[in-house]
């Protein structure tokens, strides 16, 4: 049986990183053709070069206001070190636990973000709450983001972070769980997450995450069996798998979360049913075993 480590993060400490709650910053940046058509070869889409006006596709805004970093300012997980916008979190391991995402409508229609369009991103850390789970203790940040262009706001999303405390020999493994709608998905797609997937994902979104390609960090100082697949990933590969089974089909809002992790050790599957009356998509992951890894439902227009 596990022994769980002491405490790092005591009232004192956890008082200090919810200083952070409120804090705001504001960014701006073009959005580009070339990210767009980068991941798309990424993705193995035949999609054709993107014009001025073509609008981003639904999660793949995650290509702009990336990260910059100095490199003496990395830390030795690859992140930026701790501090600044996002609180001093003590604990090792930092993931993308989820997320929640509406595209705006203005006036009668939608406002898509398009390519060329200049865009302002306003984030806001909502909230910093701590947690002991059955292997350590567990921080969580909820970050809001909100994206404007010249029409106003275009989307507003909610990003959920975890921070974790380091791996200890014994930790028990997550409760696996099968998905819901197991057996009952009306699209389903393999993919293979080999080192060239990863490395090309996390040079497009400027992602130093030392756990997305260095393998001797990742099964020796954070105590995983492989390389990790990115959340965000997964996540764009779901609406993927629904943008090919529904061309055309216009996402509102889309919910997801981390369940487990993907590691680069074997195929996994991404899989998509809609509801009955078509104004919804429940869309899953699955690992190797048939284990739910991912979750999440889009709604349409």
């Amino acid at each position: 049986m596990a022994t769980m480590t002491e405490p790092t993060i005591d009232t004192a400490q956890l008082a200090h990183l919810q200083t952070w709650q409120g804090q705001s910053e504001t960014l701006s940046d073009t959005l580009t053709a070339t990210p767009i058509a980068a991941l798309s070869a990424t993705l193995d889409r035949d999609d054709p070069a993107p014009a001025p006006g073509t609008t981003v596709p639904p999660l793949w805004h995650w290509l702009y206001f990336l990260p910059h970093a100095r490199q003496s300012e990395i830390g030795p997980d690859g992140h930026p070190k701790r501090g600044g916008f996002l609180p001093p979190v003590p604990l090792p391991r930092r993931m993308w636990a989820g997320g929640r995402l509406r595209w705006e409508m203005q006036g009668d229609g939608a406002n898509p973000l398009q390519v060329g369009q200049q865009v302002q991103r306003t984030s806001t850390i909502q909230s910093v709450k701590h947690k002991a789970g059955r292997s350590g203790e567990l921080l969580f940040v909820l970050v809001e983001h909100q994206y404007r262009n010249a029409q106003g706001l275009a989307l507003t999303e909610e990003h959920d972070i975890v921070y974790r405390s380091a791996a200890q020999p014994g930790d028990p493994a997550p409760t696996p769980q099968k998905p819901p709608l197991e057996g009952q998905a009306a699209w389903s797609r393999t993919i293979v997450p080999d080192d060239v997937l990863l490395f090309r994902y996390s040079a497009l979104t400027f992602n130093g995450h030392r756990i997305h390609y260095d393998r001797k960090y990742v099964t020796e100082v954070e105590g995983y069996p492989g390389l990790i697949v990115h959340g965000p990933l997964i996540a764009t590969l779901l609406l993927d798998l629904l943008r090919r089974s529904l061309p055309g089909a216009q996402v509102l809002t889309f919910d997801f979360r981390a369940v487990r992790p993907t590691f680069d050790l074997h195929p996994f599957s991404v899989h998509g049913r809609p509801s009955s009356d078509g104004k919804s998509v429940e869309l899953w992951a699955q690992d190797h075993e048939g284990w739910l890894t991912m979750q999440g439902t889009a709604t349409l227009a």
